[in-house]
């Protein structure tokens, strides 16, 4: 890609320089991931889709890039922003550079930036909305930008277009995809499970209709309560078969249950993210990757914490008693990120074997 000077404006007039490499302009909510290596499971992550990311570990790209580690069809970035870029990655597995990467993607890059200064900004004054653009662009035509309405379609954007299967024998487990990565489906397929994945918007009775023996809810982005179709059927669904919810699912299945959501400050995102769980007596760290979390003040007694995060607090998981149904705020096969997570699957399939 051709390299001109850039910058990072946010909507607090905050603006950060750097070297831009980019086909188009990026706009769009600007967060901060704390993640040391993963860099191209984040950016195939469709969680992300349409955000500005900053990269808080200085050095990204000296491991270069390989299919083998995408984790969504494509990457849904609006622009990435990062301390040092690195042109000449070595590693037995590269197949190619990551600015090579970024272009073939269109994702606009910028680099050589102080993101130490605008993570701090963020974790000041909480996620904002930002643009990537020409160092050169007028101001005016800037906060036209700046003014571009916020997007509430990004689960529409990342699902599948039509329903597929995956494995073979086992459970057969119905899949919601509101923008699940790859490893998910294979953690599961790895426990034995036969796997139906269906677009976000497929009605409760087109799934139960298939005989499914459980049912995932996936991980996946924005706000989850621009999706009031989906919360309805999770709605449908709960109590007819064991749930496992990860991420956006975790927040859909607490609205369906009549609990409440909301914004973070900064969110988590990272792969470092200690997790306590009450109920195993264990911690763990987690891969993370949320904005939203659910709200504990609108809990009653039908519902049990089962994790907190150490670093806020919030919550991380929760257990039904009125349904075999439970749920996670992280991302539990960790790609990126460490394992330790795999209880979760294997309780998932007790649940399961329990109702057969």
């Amino acid at each position: 890609m051709q390299k001109v000077k850039g910058k990072l404006v946010l909507v607090d007039g905050s603006v950060f320089e750097g070297d831009l490499y980019a086909g188009r302009t990026a706009v769009g909510e600007v967060v901060f991931t704390t993640g040391m290596s993963g860099y191209q499971e984040t950016l195939t992550d469709p969680s992300y889709c349409g955000q500005i990311v900053v990269m808080t570990y200085p050095l990204v790209g000296n491991y270069g890039t390989n299919p083998c580690f995408n984790q969504g069809p494509r990457c849904f970035f609006q622009g990435y922003v990062v301390s040092d870029i690195c042109d000449y990655p070595v590693n037995w597995r590269s197949e190619g550079t990551l600015l090579d990467f970024l272009e073939k993607e269109d994702v606009p890059l910028l680099a050589g930036v102080d993101t130490r200064a605008i993570t701090r900004r963020i974790r000041n004054h909480g996620v904002l909305k930002g643009v990537v653009v020409p160092a050169d662009m007028p101001d005016g035509e800037v906060q036209k930008l700046l003014a571009t309405p916020d997007e509430h379609d990004q689960v529409k954007q990342v699902t599948t277009k039509g329903k597929y299967t995956m494995g073979e024998g086992g459970y057969h487990v119905a899949v919601m995809d509101f923008g699940i990565k790859r490893n998910i489906l294979n953690y599961l397929v790895s426990f034995g499970c036969h796997l139906t994945v269906y677009p976000a918007f497929t009605p409760a009775e087109e799934i139960l209709r298939d005989g499914p023996e459980g049912i995932f809810l996936s991980n996946g982005p924005g706000d989850p309560k621009d999706l009031p179709e989906v919360i309805e059927t999770i709605r449908k669904l709960v109590g007819l078969r064991p749930i496992f919810g990860i991420c956006l699912g975790h927040q859909l299945m607490a609205l369906a249950s009549g609990y409440d959501t909301y914004k973070m400050k900064f969110g988590h995102r990272g792969i470092n993210h200690p997790v306590r769980d009450i109920v195993e007596h264990k911690i763990c760290i987690s891969s993370q990757n949320h904005g939203y979390a659910v709200d504990e003040k609108s809990l009653d007694d039908n519902v049990v914490i089962s994790n907190v995060s150490l670093n806020d607090n919030t919550i991380e998981g929760l257990i039904y008693k009125d349904s075999p149904t439970f749920t996670v705020q992280y991302h539990p096969e960790a790609c990126p990120g460490p394992g330790g997570h795999e209880y979760l699957f294997q309780r998932f399939i007790n649940m399961m074997g329990g109702r057969r």
